[in-house]
């Protein structure tokens, strides 16, 4: 099949790795995944898709040249009919390929936290094609050793802990380079595409770029992407990180300004809470127990409640922070994202669109958040131990009038026929008594219950409760009521648990290895939309600007304490307790 597109080449030039011709494109290699993954999302990849495999576990056969084709500088000049066409990968003779990640501002935290230990272990796992190289870009001036030395000490075996590791480890390095820009510089992101097609030696480029930068210069990273560094002959993508705006109008001006460059399908925002376990889990749960299904509506649950809590405080991101605070930084985002997955009716499939469909309409039927029904909070300074822990104005980055919430609550409401009158719960906040994030859902009480007797005035003890643990100790567990062995009649309230350590001793992957190799087969599903996008900010963005605009102060709470009582309060009005509250959740 002869197929021809008509693109602006890009600038080329020089640097000095290459591939033998051994390598067949993006032949699949035996894939981490399928141990580690449940394959229940069968799905038709025949777009947008290499043959290697998703997170999904599915083998992917053919790719679409569809991605950059409307309107972006990408898809220029490329006539309708040729929109769709797909390359066959079978035949490893016919179209050879590589795969050329760069990670933009590599000389950040997360790019060596999270981002290269995460490209590190997906090469360890064989789960990256045989032709792939690691490119970082930033301002900092470094050599290619350089950068291998900066990011060698954050890359570990740590999944099994199996043999080789050293050799996989300086086999990955030899791949990975640098080059040195500015971010707004078209002539430096031109020298890098010189670089890139000097490594991939003329085969079928596909270019995937991770911004990990600050979100102000995120159109300028793009524009030079786009203009300068996109494939020739494969595709390109961009992976953006969060914040994406502070409210409905900076986010629309930043999704409008990313799509003069770039197509949707070329925008992948991140929220890495989309690819912890338990939250991939949650729709497995959900649609393929037939226990849990017929319960998941306002005739059974009483309330959910989403729970994070972090047990430090800013200590060196205050400036950062102070900008952005706990309802932007967190339930905007992560807790809305999960939320929306829980919520969310049957998709007609699992195909991304699909799941993404389904969440958008939760958004959309989801209430205005009122100033009263939201809780604020900031920590204070406090001593515990002959320790005494700093609060959050005691931050040198941090004004000392900041009103900046450093711990929120708030209760929300979707106006439709499965969760009419149900209390959704958010509850999120820094230097807290633990660390957690977990999925609470607290069932109605048992009708005209013979035993309630048996739990005095206590009544909530009665109730079962599902919750789902995100981090840390990964688990799964169901309250329910049974008989303490004996003469009496004495109940308790136990557990069954799935800890997901006892019964998977294998270490559960990062979320960020998920995302990334979902990236690069091209899966959307983990990743959110525009109208995703629209729809959460609509929610949050009439409270942040009354907030701000009224000045609410926010309460104080000590360093190391439960948050403050207004939560308490907040939940009571509902007829709520938290669950995270009881001794045995302590």
């Amino acid at each position: 099949m002869a197929t021809h597109i008509h693109i602006t080449p890009c600038s080329s030039s020089s640097s000095s790795l290459t591939f033998s011709s051994e390598f067949n494109g993006y032949k699949p290699r035996k894939c981490c995944f399928l141990k580690w993954v449940s394959q229940v999302r069968p799905r038709n990849y025949a777009r947008n898709s290499f043959q290697i495999k998703s997170s999904n576990g599915h083998p992917l056969n053919a790719v679409s040249m569809q991605d950059g084709m409307d309107g972006s500088p990408l898809g220029k000049g490329i006539k309708p009919e040729e929109k769709e066409v797909f390359f066959d990968f079978s035949d490893p003779q016919e179209v050879q390929s590589t795969l050329s990640i760069t990670v933009v501002g590599a000389s950040g935290d997360l790019a060596k936290k999270k981002i290269f230990p995460a490209l590190f272990a997906l090469y360890y796992e064989d789960c990256l094609p045989e032709n792939f190289i690691v490119f970082g870009y930033a301002r900092t001036k470094l050599t290619d050793e350089e950068l291998r030395n900066m990011i060698s000490g954050t890359l570990t075996c740590r999944i099994d802990k199996r043999e080789n590791c050293e050799d996989k480890m300086e086999q990955f390095l030899k791949r990975c380079f640098y080059h040195s820009g500015q971010y707004n510089s078209e002539e430096h992101f031109a020298e890098l595409d010189s670089k890139l097609k000097e490594k991939e030696t003329g085969k079928v480029s596909n270019r995937l770029f991770y911004l990990s930068t600050p979100p102000n210069i995120f159109v300028d990273v793009v524009r030079c992407c786009s203009l300068k560094a996109s494939s020739a002959n494969g595709w390109t993508r961009v992976i953006v990180e969060k914040p994406f705006g502070r409210d409905s109008e900076s986010s629309a001006e930043l999704t409008r300004c990313l799509k003069q460059y770039l197509t949707e399908d070329q925008i992948f925002r991140i929220d890495h809470y989309l690819g912890k376990e338990l939250v991939e889990n949650l729709s497995v749960l959900r649609f393929s127990n037939l226990v849990f299904e017929p319960l998941w509506s306002r005739n059974y649950i009483r309330n959910v409640q989403f729970i994070f809590s972090e047990d430090f405080g800013t200590e060196g991101r205050g400036g950062y922070f102070d900008h952005y605070g706990i309802i932007r930084d967190i339930m905007q985002n992560h807790l809305l994202q999960i939320l929306a997955l829980f919520a969310m009716e049957t998709p007609v499939s699992l195909d991304a669109e699909d799941i993404r469909n389904e969440k958008v309409k939760v958004l959309r039927s989801m209430k205005p958040l009122l100033l009263q029904d939201v809780i604020v909070g900031q920590y204070k300074g406090h001593n515990k131990g002959g320790r005494a822990y700093p609060g959050y104005t005691d931050d040198s980055t941090v004004p000392n009038n900041s009103l900046t919430p450093t711990f929120a609550a708030a209760a929300l409401f979707i106006n439709n026929a499965r969760w009419d009158g149900v209390p959704f719960l958010m509850k999120a906040g820094k230097a807290l008594h633990t660390k957690r994030a977990e999925i609470r859902v607290q069932f109605r009480h048992v009708p005209g219950n013979l035993y309630k007797r048996n739990f005095g005035t206590d009544l909530d003890k009665a109730t079962n409760e599902l919750v789902l643990r995100v981090q840390p100790d990964e688990a799964i567990y169901l309250k329910i009521n049974n008989k303490v062995p004996g003469l009496g009649m004495r109940l308790d309230r136990s557990d069954l648990n799935l800890l997901f350590r006892a019964r998977y001793p294998r270490e559960v992957p990062d979320a960020y290895e998920r995302l990334l190799l979902d990236a690069i087969a091209g899966e959307r599903r983990l990743f959110i939309r525009s109208d995703e996008l629209d729809a959460a900010w609509s929610l949050f963005t009439p409270l942040l600007k009354e907030l701000e605009d009224k000045k609410i102060v926010p309460e104080l709470y000590p360093y190391g304490s439960r948050g403050p009582v207004g939560a308490h309060y907040l939940a009571a009005k509902y007829n709520v307790r938290w669950g995270d509250l009881s001794s045995e959740d302590s």
